[in-house]
């Protein structure tokens, strides 16, 4: 068995990483899941946090994904996300300001929603989430 994964990042804009690594653990919807060489074959919604990339047994890389599927076999993890981005790239000014703007968009989402009689505040909600794990994220590097 070898003793990497080849890890592959793609975002709608470009393939932003492409290369063998120890492990990776990515937040998916039911809980982070790492994935070593030889994994069992997954495939796995991907909520909004951050992708670890693991070298000499520490965290050499971190990486925000705003949401999106991995697909693990033994030799491969594939993440498709939505939107990407280093985790020491992200302003945490503009993550603030980006959270903000969620709030209000969820707020007047839902204002809609009861005089329409149900509008869909899902888009909003969904912005909100990944505005707030953005921040986290920038939070924490």
């Amino acid at each position: 068995m070898a003793d990497r994964v080849e890890f592959e990042l793609v975002s709608p804009q470009r393939l932003l990483m492409s290369e063998p690594v120890e492990m990776v653990v990515v937040p998916g919807v039911e809980g982070d899941f790492g994935v070593l060489p030889g994994h069992s074959l997954l495939i796995s919604a991907v909520r909004p946090g951050v992708i670890d990339i693991h070298e000499g047994g520490q965290v050499r890389d971190r990486i925000f994904v705003a949401g999106g599927f991995a697909q693990v076999s033994p030799e491969r993890c594939t993440v498709l996300a939505e939107e990407a981005a280093m985790v020491a790239d992200i302003d945490k000014a503009a993550a603030e300001e980006r959270l903000a703007k969620a709030r209000e968009a969820l707020t007047e989402a839902q204002q809609t929603a009861k005089e329409a009689g149900g509008a869909d505040t899902k888009a909003a909600e969904k912005e909100l989430k990944t505005a707030e794990a953005m921040l986290a994220a920038a939070s924490r590097s």
